[in-house]
């Protein structure tokens, strides 16, 4: 730096030196901590601003961390006093923590760690914008993009909003390491999370001047519905899907209406036989012991069931079923329930050999008993179907409808029954019962497709071109949609834990299986993640739902599937994927609890910035990770339009008459 300059951005000299700290004496031309120069005047003496101290090719970076006055009062040393330049002082003095290195050369960049402290008396210097970018890696924010035409930019790096501590400055994060691995964004309820995520949304997405992000895919899990209005005047060819999960009893407040230009609305539909038995037995709680292996058995009998009948198939299907119809008739003692059961079973699940007019045809029970002639008949018949060493096949994910699920239950406990497993009934009450409750609930209703209904999305495959926003034009995929947002505000927690848990590995399996990784990278906003990514179970199924999300949190990177975690309970949720983050974004957090917690899992950040989250204003956040270089803290640009998240303004509300209150819940 050119000693005109240098002289012009000096702010004072050290005069003391340690591994961790450097003390500063300023100089008395930075009046109250301002320096004034031909440019601007410069406020450089704020806690978390920062200094460059100039030694032989770079410059150590250091950030203020105290400001005090000299303990005796007096003058510098008379050493000092010899020097050229500074023997104008004041009583003044800073603390400043040394944070890394910047070379002069200002096509490098900045490097964390200090290797060469600098000596006593060294000049310290403000920083200036330009200092700022090449420190926050920032620079060249907007580059061209190769072979392009007409000639087209795009971002490097997005502003997220103003420093705090640097007057009218733009702080930025770079694109690729913030989209490009896991990020939390954390704060109290109230701080501004959700207009973060909105905010982060609309400088990606809308920026018209550029050329359009179309190859980009983000899934939001919107807890709160707040969403849809927030990214509802996206720029074309941005476009959104907007599906949300509705049932009878449910009442949806759509503050943006149901034709929106640039958005598909629709229905959310996950047909039930594309749950995974893990998922299956998320959403009925399963027990260990019995009741997991039972379902699986029904599971597999629903699919054995709905396949065409091969050979060793149909003969699979017809053991099966002459064992349970043997057991029922041996079993039961009354035998008019049996006769009852027994043709439930085969109107159900009959075959051309085994059939109610095979099998029960003129038997007839009286008093309560089939004739013994009825009995052995049937019993001979049975006997011609049964094999040696059978088993039951896995779960093929077949189409089969949702009703049909108790009876493959029955006759899966039935089959246990007809090995000697005589209390397997009486374990498997409580998953008989939900499975019952399953076929009633209204908010499951999108679960409860049949086989033969008109869907959206009817495959797998649909469903996932479907979440990715992509259409299938003969054997070609084309990109449609960039934004996928499924409401979840109308449904519980536990929905929310499947839904949630059932997308993620739908996109994460599809996303494995391309033969080109990383090349269609896939963001999942998980918003109030806590509900359905916790620490600690809720019930003995919770954790099943954590599973896949702490799979993505270790291994998405890898195939282009990155999380975006929204909480505001960090102590709340799996401490795993927590510390997979690479980039954190923390609005205010006053519990002690939540504090320790983001201690814990941040150890490399100090803990005088980190004592800062408990004071920041609303709208604040501070800012670190890969996609900064330095903790910054910052205004975060105002969203437009805000997401329907909106403050109560209780006094409005309450000051009025009886009669003129309006927007009561039905």
């Amino acid at each position: 730096m050119a000693t005109t300059d240098a002289r012009r951005r000096r702010l004072g000299t050290v005069v003391d030196v340690n591994a961790e700290r450097f003390r500063v004496e300023m100089t008395e031309a930075a009046d109250g901590y301002t320096l004034v120069g031909f440019d601007d005047q410069h406020y450089v003496a704020r806690i978390g601003s920062l200094v460059l101290i100039p030694l032989t090719n770079v410059y150590v970076v250091a950030e203020v961390t105290g400001l005090q006055e000299r303990p005796d009062g007096g003058s510098v040393s008379s050493a000092s006093k010899s020097m050229e330049d500074i023997t104008q002082v004041s009583s003044r003095q800073l603390s400043l923590t040394p944070l890394g290195s910047l070379p002069f050369d200002e096509t490098e960049s900045f490097s964390f760690g200090v290797s060469e402290f600098p000596p006593l008396y060294a000049d310290v210097l403000h920083v200036e914008n330009r200092d700022l970018d090449r420190i926050l890696n920032v620079a060249n924010q907007e580059i061209s993009i190769p072979n392009s035409s007409p000639e087209a930019t795009k971002l490097r790096s997005l502003t997220i909003g103003t420093s705090v501590v640097f007057n009218d400055y733009e702080v930025k994060i770079r694109i690729n390491e913030f989209f490009g691995a896991h990020s939390a964004i954390l704060g109290n309820t109230g701080s501004g999370k959700s207009c973060t995520i909105a905010s982060l949304l609309q400088a990606s997405l809308g920026k018209p001047t550029q050329a359009p992000a179309g190859g980009s895919t983000f899934i939001l899990f919107d807890t709160n519905g707040e969403y849809r209005r927030a990214l509802s005047e996206l720029p074309a060819p941005i476009r959104r899907t907007y599906a949300r999960i509705s049932h009878r009893r449910a009442v949806t407040v759509d503050p943006v209406g149901e034709s929106v230009e640039g958005e598909v609305s629709q229905e959310f539909q996950l047909p039930h036989w594309l749950l995974t038995p893990e998922e299956w037995e998320l959403l009925l709680q399963t027990s260990d012991r019995v009741q997991r292996p039972v379902l699986r058995n029904a599971l597999g009998l629903t699919s054995l069931f709905a396949e065409d009948s091969a050979s060793e198939l149909k003969d699979l299907k017809n053991h099966i079923l002459a064992s349970c119809l043997q057991h029922l008739l041996r079993d039961t003692e009354n035998h008019t329930s049996a006769k009852h059961r027994m043709r439930s079973l085969l109107n159900v699940y009959g075959s051309d050999e085994i059939s109610v007019n095979g099998v029960l045809h003129n038997k007839q029970v009286r008093y309560g008993l089939f004739d013994d002639r009825d009995i052995a008949e049937i019993e001979e018949t049975l006997k011609s179907y049964l094999l040696q060493d059978a088993e039951i096949p896995g779960y093929r994910q077949q189409p089969f409808s949702f009703s049909d699920l108790e009876t493959a239950l029955d006759m899966a406990i039935l089959y246990e029954e007809s090995h000697g497993n005589s209390r397997v009934r009486d374990y498997c009450s409580t998953l008989l019962t939900r499975v019952k409750a399953l076929q009633s609930r209204d908010e499951f209703e999108f679960l409860r497709a049949d086989p033969g209904q008109d869907l959206i999305c009817d495959s797998r495959e649909n469903i996932v071109d479907n979440l990715l926003g992509l259409s299938r034009d003969g054997t070609q995929l084309v990109k449609r949609g960039q934004v996928f947002i499924l409401d979840l505000s109308t449904v519980d927690d536990e929905v929310v834990e499947v839904v949630s848990s059932v997308v993620t590995r739908l996109v994460f399996d599809r996303l494995r299986r391309s033969s080109t990784r990383n090349a269609y990278p896939v963001n999942l906003v998980l918003e109030e993640a806590h509900r359905y990514v916790p620490s600690q179970p809720k019930s003995a199924s919770t954790l099943d739902a954590t599973k896949i999300f702490e799979r993505v949190a270790k291994e998405g990177r890898k195939y282009g599937l990155f999380l975006i975690i929204s909480s505001q309970r960090p102590s709340e949720l799996s401490g795993t994927v927590l510390s997979q983050c690479s980039n954190y974004m923390i609005h205010r957090i006053q519990n002690p609890e939540d504090l320790q917690h983001i201690r814990r899992m941040t150890p490399f950040i100090s803990e005088t910035v980190l004592n800062r989250l408990a004071s920041l204003p609303k709208q604040h956040a501070l800012v670190f990770g890969t996609s900064v270089s330095i903790p910054t803290t910052c205004k975060i640009r105002t969203a437009f339009p805000l997401p329907h998240s909106d403050d109560s303004d209780v006094s409005t509300f309450w000051y009025r008459a009886p009669d003129e209150v309006t927007g009561i819940p039905a």
